[in-house]
């Protein structure tokens, strides 16, 4: 399968990106142009994650991971953010019941809209009392519940 990344160029139109993307484009324009009348042509697109976005969502779990009590890294408490937000797989274990496994947060496959909504989830989730009395399993739901709102002030825009 072909594929290129397309940029818009100084002159206001498309370009691939690099050599090996402006040869890539050409040969799509072409195949383009050259579709009988009648023919079809697939393709499919993605929209690229906002860096700007990624860093923020990262930089929540990491500030989210210095004021919680009960996982080790960073990394575990992603997963099961993740997990409470509902963006996992249900995978039988080796006991035969159900598991819940994080999906995949991979840069190159989960594009800005998918990203935009799982990051509302993980928000919204921290939000629950379920989730606060794991984060702080000393602490009584109102005092969780200010913590997560101190959290949240810390990434709000001003």
């Amino acid at each position: 399968m072909s594929r290129v990344v397309l940029t818009r160029g100084e002159d206001g139109k498309l370009a691939g990106l690099g050599d090996g993307g402006h040869r890539a484009f050409s040969k799509f324009k072409r195949a383009i142009e050259a579709l009988p009348i009648s023919a079809t042509l697939q393709f499919d697109y993605r929209l690229p994650r906002s860096p700007k976005h990624h860093r923020l969502f990262f930089a929540k779990v990491r500030a989210l991971h210095d004021r919680q009590e009960t996982f080790n890294t960073e990394e575990d408490l992603r997963m099961w953010l993740l997990v409470g937000a509902g963006y996992c797989t249900f995978l039988p274990g080796t006991d035969g019941q159900l598991v819940a496994v994080p999906q995949s947060m991979d840069w190159a496959t989960l594009e800005e809209g998918d990203f935009v909504d799982v990051h509302q989830r993980v928000d919204a989730f921290v939000w629950e009392p379920r989730a606060r009395r794991v984060l702080w399993p000393h602490l009584g739901d109102e005092r969780t519940f200010y913590v997560v709102e101190q959290w949240r002030e810390e990434f709000e825009k001003p």
